[in-house]
């Protein structure tokens, strides 16, 4: 039996979540069943509790945002202190030049930092200083950077704004290039997510940092995804291409909202001259969350154990695409970040509903992630899942109306 999505959709929220790649027809597919989970009431490591009650190993792990595992015990305790603390005050916190420093050691290139509450913002923050820093308003994006009006061509996007944003491809050199030299003088910034279904051309990045160095453009790596998890100072570090600008977020708070643009200290004091500001910006939970996240990546190297316990998941993937090829035609992503990319949507659909079905939530597109609280057991175990769950897709035995 399947549901009907209207009904479902609670009356107080269009579109049923705030959280776009929550919904469930986003995860599940169109008229999915009616026993996949719909709202999560408890998490904790790598573990999800439903409304229902039913327990699930989870690999979407807040769309990215935990590492460490949900709930992890340092962090909260960091954040409940700062909550008796008093949460926010009528000055800076302390906190925020604390975290800065810890940031900007680890990551040297982020000379100084403003933090915001979201990736989106603090991408848009990055786009401002690019523009008050060189004076010119086009420029180009590769990857996705967030809902906001300057790199979008939704709906309600004046035609105006539109008109200053252009696309790259990833790791096409030659269509890039000649993007970035067509726009010449009137290019302000090129933001890229260094990350797109799998690693970049070390020589494409290189390539795109000579010519935003000659154009006088700055060049902004949008690290959302990737910074603490692929390595600790993200795809800048793996690749030792570094950008004018970084974007960082997600894994910082591990859960607990807060980004940061950060960079070349002649482009950053551009804060000083124009508005980037946020009234919550500077609540101390997410700073002191960060605190704890930077402090345990440290000392732990989580970013070695996500490579290493995602290498495990990787490699039984792709041994799963060679064993079931005519429903997977590759694995992408990187170990740290990866998926099963599907012949057909429906055949994905039908995999991800049946993984649900056996205890597992899976993402069907990009991408699932590995944190410090799964472990090899546990990745093994979820290949077997999956190895079943393609294998019911196959076999036609979730019925028509389910695939």
């Amino acid at each position: 039996m399947t549901h009907d999505t209207h009904q479902m959709t609670p009356p107080h929220i269009p579109g049923e979540t705030s959280t776009g790649s929550k919904q469930l027809a986003t995860l599940f597919g169109p008229d999915c069943p009616d026993d996949v989970p719909t709202r999560v009431v408890r998490s904790s490591g790598a573990r999800i509790w439903d409304e229902r009650g039913r327990e699930f190993i989870d690999y979407i792990m807040g769309l990215g945002a935990v590492a460490l595992g949900y709930g992890h015990p340092e962090v909260n305790r960091a954040a409940s202190a700062a909550i008796a603390a008093g949460v926010v005050g009528p000055l800076p916190p302390r906190l925020e030049e604390e975290v800065a420093a810890l940031l900007s050691r680890s990551m040297p290139w982020m000379e100084q930092l403003r933090f915001l509450k979201t990736g989106a913002e603090a991408t848009l923050a990055a786009v401002r200083l690019a523009r008050v820093h060189t004076g010119r308003d086009h420029v180009v994006t590769c990857g996705y950077h967030g809902w906001l009006d300057w790199c979008q061509s939704e709906p309600g996007v004046p035609r105006a704004v539109r008109a200053l944003h252009e696309q790259i491809p990833f790791n096409d050199i030659d269509q890039g290039v000649s993007c970035l030299r067509r726009l010449g003088p009137d290019l302000a910034a090129v933001v890229i997510e260094p990350v797109i279904d799998g690693a970049p051309d070390v020589e494409w990045l290189a390539r795109i940092r000579t010519e935003t160095e000659r154009l006088g453009a700055v060049l902004i790596f949008d690290e959302i995804k990737t910074a603490f998890r692929i390595a600790l100072g993200g795809a800048a570090e793996r690749y030792g291409v570094k950008p004018d600008l970084a974007v960082v977020g997600k894994a910082l708070g591990n859960g607990f909202p807060l980004a940061a643009v950060g960079g070349r200290r002649d482009i950053m004091t551009g804060a000083t001259r124009t508005w980037i500001s946020s009234t919550l910006a500077t609540e101390q939970v997410a700073l002191a969350a960060a605190q704890a996240v930077i402090g345990v990546m440290v000392t732990e190297r989580v970013p070695r154990r996500l490579g290493e316990l995602g290498g495990r998941l990787y490699a039984g993937l792709t041994t799963l695409a060679g064993r079931h090829p005519s429903v997977i035609s590759a694995v992408r992503g990187m170990p740290e970040m990866c998926y099963l990319e599907f012949r057909d949507p429906l055949l994905g659909y039908g995999v991800v509903r049946a993984a649900a079905a056996r205890g597992i939530l899976w993402k069907r597109t990009a991408y699932n992630f590995v944190s410090m609280a799964h472990d090899p057991e546990l990745i093994d175990h979820t290949l077997t899942v999956l190895n079943e769950a393609i294998g019911a897709v196959r076999g036609g035995s979730l019925g028509k109306d389910q695939c």
